[in-house]
Formats: structure tokens, C-alpha cells, sequence
């Protein structure tokens, strides 16, 4: 039987314009409602039954393994015999059962080709999925994984409009012609994370905390050929600034999530 395709999350980032939320906590675990942008991500994942995760932490990441070391006890009923804790009776109700999630520390400065390749290990199969730890999308994860196996090629990242503080993608039909990193003036797609990648991308990768992701490999990939678009023109959002923040929960206290 073949191995649950994996997915990568990015949790690593110190999110400096978010000081306001960051300073004692990572990024990923910013609230929206009353779960952390991480759990929204995973869950929406889980919803096209993708629920083999591996999360590469690095800035207070601690804060992350924490939040999963007791999530059984934090999220669900529990009984408790005072004086016998091997008594201690948990009430199983909530809806992510059987989420596998590896936690590994890959530097608190890394740069996101590092962290990638840091927890290669853990990343079975030929194709696997990566994403930001940031950003949240109504992207169909079913239709993705497909259009990445149709074109057989290493790489596909989602392209979404407009460009503003992202990646810029220059296309030819479903091909990417050339990647630039957050380009001062760009009108095109842009990378809104969601990637699907053939492992073989790890092969453009060190584990040098100096090896970004975006900046080099996979504007080397497109100049060969080798990474895709998958266009998507559904919601999608990232939080990057306290103005985000406060408009996902928006979102979120209205229903309209």
C-alpha cells in the first residue's frame, strides 16, 4: 500500500511585521477564532484526507510542541482521580484523529530550503506537498496533486492575483517561465504557496541555514522547465500584518470562513 502523501508546513519564521502578535509566540500560532492559522491549515488539509503532516519549526517552535503534546487533554472531555494519575480518563470528541505529525526543530534562522531539507527524513514517496504556515486558501487539494501528476514535471506552486508583497510567477500557459522573489513592481500571479513537489527538489537543496527556497532553487527550476502553475482564483489569504490578522478573524467571527 502506498504511503499517505506527506505535507510540509513552514513554521519557522520569527514574522517580524507581526511583532505585535510574535514577540512570545511563533507566527503559526496566532489565533484566528480560537485556533491557531496551523490548526486551520492542517484542518483544511485533512478535509481532502491529508493528514500525514511534518511541521519544520525554528522560532519558539517549543511553543508548537507544546500545543500538540497536549492537545488530547486540552480539546477534549477528561476525567481525573486525584491521586491517581494513571487513572486519568480521556474522552475522545474531537475531529482530528489520526493526524500524524512529526516535529522537527530546523533552526531558529533558517532559511526555507534548509528547513525543506531538514526534514527530508520524514518525507516518504516520490510527491509530496508543502505550504506556508501563514497562509490559508479554499485551493482544491484534490484537483492539485492531479495537475502536478499530469504534467510530470519536479515542481508546481499556486499561482493566485494580485501581485503585491509576494513572488511574482511569469507564465506560459500552465508553465512557469521565470520565479522572482517579491519583484518592486509586478502585475502577474503570484506564489501563494500550496506547493506539490517531486522529491527530487530536495536535490536543490542544502542544509546550509543559508539556502533559502524561493531565492535560487526554484528560480533554477523554472529556468529549466520544471515548475508549473496551478492557477487559482478562489480566496486566499495570508498573515503577514496586524491588519490580516484582524481581518481573518473578521472573517471568522462572521460565519464566512
Amino acid at each position: 500500500m502506498a504511503d499517505p502523501i506527506k505535507v510540509v508546513i513552514l513554521c519557522g519564521g520569527v514574522g517580524t511585521r507581526l511583532r505585535e502578535e510574535t514577540e512570545f509566540r511563533p507566527k503559526p500560532m496566532v489565533n484566528i477564532g480560537s485556533y491557531p492559522i496551523l490548526w486551520h491549515i492542517m484542518k483544511y488539509y485533512s478535509q481532502f484526507g491529508c493528514k500525514d503532516f511534518v511541521l519544520a519549526l525554528g522560532y519558539k517552535g517549543e511553543t508548537i510542541k507544546n500545543y500538540f503534546g497536549h492537545y488530547e487533554l486540552m480539546n477534549n472531555d477528561v476525567t481525573i482521580e486525584l491521586g491517581q494519575p494513571e487513572r486519568t480518563c480521556i474522552h475522545y470528541a474531537h475531529d482530528e484523529a489520526g493526524w500524524k505529525i512529526p516535529l522537527a526543530d530546523t533552526g531558529e534562522k533558517t532559511l526555507k530550503g534548509a528547513r525543506l531539507k531538514k526534514v527530508e527524513r520524514y518525507i516518504a514517496g516520490d510527491t509530496f506537498m508543502m505550504t506556508y504556515g501563514d497562509g490559508i486558501a479554499d485551493v482544491d487539494i484534490g484537483k492539485l496533486p492531479a495537475f502536478h501528476k499530469s504534467h510530470g514535471k519536479k515542481a508546481t506552486v499556486t499561482g493566485i492575483n494580485p501581485a503585491t508583497r509576494f513572488g511574482e510567477l511569469k507564465i506560459d500557459g500552465d508553465r512557469v517561465e521565470t520565479f522572482s522573489e517579491k519583484p518592486p513592481n509586478g502585475d502577474g500571479l503570484i506564489n501563494g504557496g500550496f506547493f506539490v513537489f517531486n522529491r527530487k527538489i530536495l536535490d536543490y537543496l542544502t542544509t546550509d541555514d543559508l539556502c533559502d527556497l524561493e531565492i535560487g532553487p526554484l528560480e533554477q527550476i523554472a529556468k529549466e522547465g520544471q515548475l508549473m502553475v496551478y492557477k487559482h482564483r478562489g480566496f486566499w489569504a495570508c498573515m503577514d500584518i496586524l491588519r490580516d490578522m484582524e481581518s481573518l478573524n473578521k472573517i471568522w467571527n462572521e460565519g464566512k470562513a
